[in-house]
């Protein structure tokens, strides 16, 4: 979700819950950040210019984002991947590497502007369980960000690893395939329950986002939880959409439909799970059910 497409929606209301705050005695001032009730409101607004958003330029900022997320992908490969010794003798820590430099893709779809699958899966809930939206919005989103998410990961993972060998016969390369031979080796209801847990941390992540009223706010807070889930293992089904097919490309004795049915299905089917129930429905009943 790009901060600047709807910079001026977004400091409206702002500027409206400050104003509102400082009228009423009984409501605690919030400092530099939204509260949690001022977020929810930021949040719907932005359902609602996305749903007012020609679906070309969805479409287009989808793939930019699958694009965005594969770069951070690949630079948590190149950086964490390749650091098979750590990864013996003190494999948090690398973990740890991996998932630090992983952030970049989610905050360059932040404050850069574009559409992601997953953060989508949350924002669109509150309104629909308000009846303020149809549930025809938020699927019709889904699926055209889906496509083109799918769409900008595999244009990094072939054109830009894949042919131009950046990882071929490196560290890197057998950490992609190690990887992605994981990531289908598991049974769906673990991908499936990883896919809640990570979705949970990422839609998270973009709340926390919306909450800061600064640059430095909205990378903090993406980075935190986003850094979390990587770290701990758990499954996001745009990242996945770089890490399997780049390990195909490179040799990995793994199929297509290994790929979608052992762990895309599970994986996204868990991540909208974990953004639509534990962080829109939830931040919903709290904050915004009448």
């Amino acid at each position: 979700m790009s901060f600047n497409t709807f910079e001026e929606t977004v400091e409206t209301v702002e500027r409206k819950a400050y104003v509102g705050a400082k009228e009423s005695n009984s409501v605690v001032e919030y400092i530099g950040f939204n509260s949690p009730k001022e977020t929810v409101e930021v949040v719907n607004h932005t359902a609602e210019a996305k749903r007012d958003t020609a679906s070309k330029k969805v479409f287009v900022l989808a793939i930019l984002a699958g694009g965005y997320i594969a770069m951070g992908s690949l630079l948590a490969l190149i950086v964490g991947g390749a650091m098979p010794g750590l990864a013996q003798t003190n494999p948090g820590l690398q973990k740890f590497f991996f998932g630090a430099v992983f952030p970049l893709g989610l905050i360059l779809c932040a404050v850069a502007g574009a559409e992601l699958f997953t953060g989508n899966t949350a924002y669109f809930i509150p309104s629909v369980l308000s009846k303020r939206m149809s549930v025809k919005v938020p699927l019709k989103n889904w699926a055209i960000v889906y496509v083109g998410n799918f769409i900008g990961s595999i244009i990094v993972a072939y054109f830009l690893v894949y042919l131009t060998e950046v990882i071929m016969h490196s560290p890197s390369m057998d950490s992609a395939i190690k990887i992605a031979i994981a990531k289908t080796s598991n049974p769906f209801y673990k991908t499936f329950l990883k896919g809640i847990a990570c979705n949970w941390m990422v839609a998270l992540a973009m709340w926390l986002a919306y909450a800061a009223k600064d640059i430095t706010g909205k990378i903090l807070g993406i980075w935190f939880p986003v850094m979390a889930f990587v770290a701990m293992g758990f499954e996001h089904c745009v990242a996945n959409m770089f890490f399997i097919p780049v390990a195909i490309f490179h040799g990995a004795d793994i199929t297509w439909m290994d790929f979608i049915v052992k762990n895309l299905i599970p994986a996204t089917l868990g991540n909208i799970v974990g953004g639509g129930l534990f962080v829109g429905t939830a931040y919903w009943y709290a904050y915004d059910k009448k």
